[in-house]
């Protein structure tokens, strides 16, 4: 079995704060720096449409050029753009531009998306969404790639870089196989729902499986790129960190529930195992990931907060102890790994 010691280490956002819009954006910005400040590869950002209580930025490639002219290092993904929503050749321009503002620092994930809702007010049975997807991906890459779009005229400025820093985010064995018949990076979700006969599956034995087809797929000479992205929430005290995961995972437990999925049960702990949750402090949180087997096949590691949405000042200092004790405890990088890239200015892609 394929594993991979070191990790690039990512730090993921859905600007979920119970405030006004500009001040989500504000509070994310301020995140990603302090990612960037200790030592993280890449940042991510969610595209969500319409609904606050999903994740309130339906413009990542705007934001993500506000965030580049903040940041010098840091690489900045889309995780993910809903392309069948979507002009893929306006996404090939915006992302050609803000490729050279960033300085070569972007990573493009895509995907289907999952909510109803979206597709049918861009006027898109939802059904079609996986057909849609395909088609605009291979309009997409052909911009990139050069190749005439209309009357001689081709995208400008040109950008055939992009097409290896495509990123597919996918629940399933086939959406694994796709991604690496492409030699595309493979975005394995924090959480995913359960087959309704097995309810109480681990999630590593859900995505090692999605892992096994990608790695049979991908093309002699590709190198893997495996993106494992992770509710993560780290404090300085296992009672300070139960109390603001409870808060946040008895909320999603009610849509998740109304949504027809299965709980393991009501108490926190049964919470916790329902969505995936390593919470705790830096010792705690680093044995809890250790058990997770899909991890050490990953490449690339993102925290995310969500569902347990803490406090901003908690989600800063969650950052910090993740990338100066708990990374460094399981192995992914050495204790001074952050001060050294800092430093030293260096890109690791």
């Amino acid at each position: 079995m394929t594993s991979f010691t070191t990790k690039r280490l990512g730090f993921f956002t859905r600007l979920l704060d119970d405030v006004p819009a500009g001040e989500r954006y504000r509070l994310a910005l301020a995140q990603i720096e302090a990612a960037e400040q200790h030592g993280y590869d890449t940042a991510w950002i969610a595209q969500h449409h319409f609904d606050p209580d999903e994740g309130g930025l339906p413009s990542p490639l705007v934001f993500l050029a506000h965030v580049a002219a903040r940041t010098r290092t840091i690489r900045l993904g889309t995780g993910v753009i809903t392309l069948p929503v979507e002009d893929p050749l306006r996404i090939a321009e915006d992302t050609a531009v803000l490729d050279l503002l960033s300085g070569g620092r972007l990573e493009i994930g895509l995907g289907t998306g999952g909510t109803p809702a979206t597709f049918t007010a861009f006027g898109l049975a939802p059904e079609e969404r996986g057909q849609v997807h395909a088609v605009k991906l291979a309009k997409l890459r052909n911009a990139w790639n050069g190749q005439e779009i209309t009357d001689g005229r081709r995208l400008y400025p040109a950008s055939p870089q992009l097409n290896n820093r495509v990123w597919q985010a996918t629940f399933s064995v086939e959406g694994g196989r796709r991604a690496g018949l492409a030699g595309d990076g493979l975005m394995l979700s924090r959480t995913q729902p359960r087959p309704k006969d097995r309810p109480f599956l681990a999630l590593d034995d859900i995505q090692n499986p999605i892992i096994d087809a990608y790695l049979e797929a991908l093309p002699d000479g590709v190198e893997p790129r495996i993106l494992a992205s992770r509710s993560i929430f780290i404090a300085d005290s296992r009672k300070e960190a139960l109390r603001h995961a409870e808060t946040g995972l008895r909320r999603v437990a009610k849509r998740f529930e109304a949504s027809g999925h299965t709980l393991r049960g009501n108490s926190l702990e049964d919470l916790l195992a329902t969505f995936d949750t390593h919470t705790g402090t830096p010792d705690e949180v680093s044995e809890s990931l250790s058990r997770d087997t899909s991890l050490e096949r990953a490449t690339d590691v993102s925290m995310q907060v969500h569902s347990i949405d803490p406090p901003h000042e908690l989600i800063l200092h969650s950052i910090e102890l993740l990338a100066e004790i708990t990374a460094p405890a399981l192995g992914w990088r050495s204790p001074v790994f952050a001060q050294e890239r800092i430093f030293s200015g260096l890109r690791p892609f």
